[in-house]
């Protein structure tokens, strides 16, 4: 019998370290993944970075098929669904410290094998979200 995928532990086990550590954990996602509802306005390239610190959002529940929360966005209210498949990362937003995804850990079709942990942000295509 196939073991169910690990990731969802891990990055549960990411935030918690990131909090324990004071800083705020960012989520990388994938808003091109179906089914994932995030505001369009703050996705570029494709992607965008979402504060999960619980001073930024409300009942986040991180289960082993999807993340969602309740955040504010320009002042409006939003509720946020992605699923699991969708995650790219989880990092500390102060030094990019974290754990990457790449598409084989979320049960995806392969692509090629991206960085799975980073020491710093270096991805051209992430923007911070203030």
């Amino acid at each position: 019998m196939a073991m169910s995928s690990s990731m969802p532990y891990l990055l549960r086990a990411t935030n918690e370290w990131v909090l324990d550590n004071q800083y705020t954990p960012y989520l990388i996602v994938d808003a091109t993944v179906s089914g994932t509802l995030v505001p369009a306005d703050y996705v570029k390239d494709g992607q965008i970075v979402l504060n999960i610190s619980p001073t930024a959002i409300r009942d986040l529940v991180m289960a082993n098929e999807h993340i969602m929360f309740n955040g504010r966005f320009g002042g409006i209210a939003e509720e946020v669904f992605v699923p699991m498949e969708a995650v790219l990362g989880l990092i500390a937003k102060e030094n990019g410290e974290g754990m990457w995804f790449s598409k084989e850990d979320s049960d995806r079709q392969p692509d090629p094998p991206q960085t799975k942990k980073k020491k710093k942000r270096t991805a051209p295509s992430l923007k911070v979200v203030r």
